[in-house]
């Protein structure tokens, strides 16, 4: 097994779904990709803007068909500040999406710390 660290960062620049990260998928083509696990380490969202901004995140998850499960939902973001989202780490399996979308754009900026683990 090995781990990469990865760092994934997102200017929200619209109010479009967002995909923020997206873990590898597994393939024995050439060359081949083993499966995946990602760790989230950290889910930072800065607002750079005068006014609280609302974003939204979910992970799409392959492993349930796919179906998109909601990991916050109008969370707001206080203008001008950083908020850290997670508490404890976040796993992801192989071919999973964590996806963002702001409720208006140029405001947020997002950074995700990632672990993968092949």
């Amino acid at each position: 097994m090995a781990d990469q660290y990865l760092n994934r960062s997102v200017d929200l620049v619209n109010t479009n779904e967002t995909n923020i990260y997206v873990v590898p998928t597994a393939s024995i083509s050439s060359p081949p990709q083993p499966p995946t696990t990602a760790i989230i380490k950290s889910l930072i969202v800065c607002n750079d803007s005068g006014g609280a901004v609302t974003i939204d995140f979910k992970i799409s998850d392959k492993s349930l068909g796919p179906a998109d499960i909601m990991l916050y939902k109008t969370k707001s973001i206080a203008a001008n500040t950083t908020t850290e989202l997670l508490t404890q780490p976040l796993v992801l399996e192989d071919s999973d999406i964590l996806k963002a979308q702001a409720a208006s754009g140029n405001a947020l900026h997002v950074i995700c710390s990632v672990m993968e683990i092949t």
